[in-house]
């Protein structure tokens, strides 16, 4: 949002309609881009100098109180993007603090950063290591904030990262991991975990390395929570995809699910997803209008019942049809079209749905909290799973997709139990900007074996669409 002249409002207006906002559509948290001092607009925050102030382009640090207090007076939690990877070299911040490399590293092969241009933290340091995590407690401890996503984790633990031959040096060890750094994640994640153990910390961590959410003590990180960008990756490249280039896509959408366990995850659709010409996420969906608008209400449903903690960018719940600009606001306007309007309506359902489901989130790290129910029809657009609870004869949740152009009017579906199960979402309904076909409120089991299993469900599944089953 912007104020009549085009201007970036305060901390407190933005808690005026933000805040009510996201608690009407059903959100948990709020999480903010960074919010510490920076000197760049365009840098969105990701180049901080002031790792204790917050930025005063939206008011006073008791302003950004203001606004943290009013979210859990909403019982909405608050998470900040907090950068302790790198910083930039503008003379009036850290950069050559006292004529010297004091907090950057020394050696320009680890203490700059080619992909942005920017420096980066001497991690073997104490004095440079107990300022981070200072700062990381100070937004905690000052503003009470419920997490902190730490960006750029991979550039942190890899001493090659977007460097090429020549332009890094190996460990002690001859390897390529930052020894450093990543014993700084380790005191930063265990100090948080002693002296705030309600907050939790996501790492925007893209690569394989090992046990990034695994507790200090058994060898890991210590963070809460990763960013499955292996996910987000898979997912959208089938979700972009041709109708015609699905099938040959269809085992990167499936395999997505082969490392969805490894870790406690976050599916996120971020704001890295929306910028730099790779369109809003309904741009990116293929077809007619109205087929993107369906691509995209698919997309939303499968997320919100496959396993990880979920993440929209703000627009990504009403379908924007512009790529995020950071210095305008978003095309609120279109909430006045019908399709638009849906996209949000489903959104809001999915969300009280997965807060009313333990099967859709008490499970997430467990393998045996999902179970494949047709992951072999990929030539055909079909793909159907189940998400249970730990509880004994508790409600699962049955999700059947359609993400063909063709209507699937004789899918059979294998059932977990015998009985009744009652249509939570359609993402093809008229209230979400659908045609309203393959509606039924409610569906029984029938003694036909299918997918390994003695019951079955029949059900009919229109052009891209995703039906979402509880059992009753």
């Amino acid at each position: 949002r912007r104020n009549a002249d085009g201007g970036t409002l305060t901390y407190r207006e933005i808690a005026g309609l933000l805040l009510p906002y996201a608690r009407e559509l059903g959100f948990t948290h709020v999480e903010l881009l960074p919010v510490a001092e920076h000197p760049y607009d365009g840098s969105w925050g990701y180049q901080p100098t002031g790792m204790f102030a917050p930025t005063s382009r939206y008011g006073t640090p008791e302003d950004l109180r203001a606004f943290v207090e009013r979210a859990h007076e909403l019982e909405l939690g608050v998470i900040l993007d907090w950068v302790p990877g790198h910083f930039p070299n503008d003379p009036h911040g850290l950069s050559s603090f006292d004529g010297s490399p004091l907090y950057e590293h020394a050696d320009p092969r680890r203490g700059f950063a080619p992909e942005w241009g920017t420096l980066v933290y001497d991690y073997g340091r104490r004095e440079v290591r107990e300022f981070l995590v200072a700062s990381a407690a100070y937004w905690i401890e000052e503003f009470h904030v419920d997490g902190l996503r730490v960006d750029a984790v991979a550039s942190m633990l890899y001493l090659d990262y977007a460097r090429g031959p020549g332009g890094w040096e190996p460990n002690v060890h001859g390897g390529n991991e930052n020894i450093e750094a990543i014993a700084f994640l380790r005191e930063l994640n265990a100090t948080i975990a002693q002296q705030y153990p309600g907050a939790a910390t996501f790492a925007e961590e893209s690569t394989i390395w090992p046990k990034v959410t695994a507790p200090v003590a058994a060898g890991g990180l210590g963070f809460s929570y990763k960013w499955n960008l292996g996910w987000t990756r898979d997912t959208l490249a089938y979700f972009t995809a041709d109708f015609a280039d699905r099938p040959n896509r269809w085992e990167s959408l499936a395999g997505t699910l082969a490392y969805a366990h490894g870790e406690k995850y976050v599916l996120p659709l971020s704001h890295d997803e929306v910028v730099h010409g790779k369109h809003s996420l309904l741009q990116k969906m293929p077809g007619d209008r109205e087929q993107r608008f369906a691509n995209l209400r698919v997309l939303l449903a499968l997320m919100f019942t496959q396993p990880g903690k979920k993440l929209l960018f703000m627009g990504d719940e009403f379908g924007d049809t512009r790529e995020w600009e950071h210095d305008t606001e978003l095309s609120w306007h279109l909430l006045d079209d019908d399709l638009h309007a849906g996209v949000q309506q489903l959104v809001r359902d999915c969300n009280a749905f997965y807060r009313a489901s333990p099967a859709l989130h008490s499970r997430d790290a467990e393998p045996s909290g999902f179970t494949w129910i047709d992951a072999g029809s990929g030539a055909h657009g079909l793909l159907a799973y189940a998400r249970t609870a730990a509880e004994e004869n508790a409600e699962h949740v049955v999700t059947a997709i359609n993400a063909s152009p063709n209507e699937r009017p004789d899918y059979r579906v294998g059932a977990l139990r015998a009985g009744s199960y009652r249509e939570v979402i359609n993402t093809d309904a008229r209230r979400y900007g659908g045609s309203g076909g393959g509606a039924r409120p409610t569906i029984a089991t029938q003694d036909v074996a299918a997918h390994g299993h003695p019951q079955s469900l029949l059900l009919t599944l229109p052009p891209l669409s995703a039906l979402v089953l509880g059992s009753v």
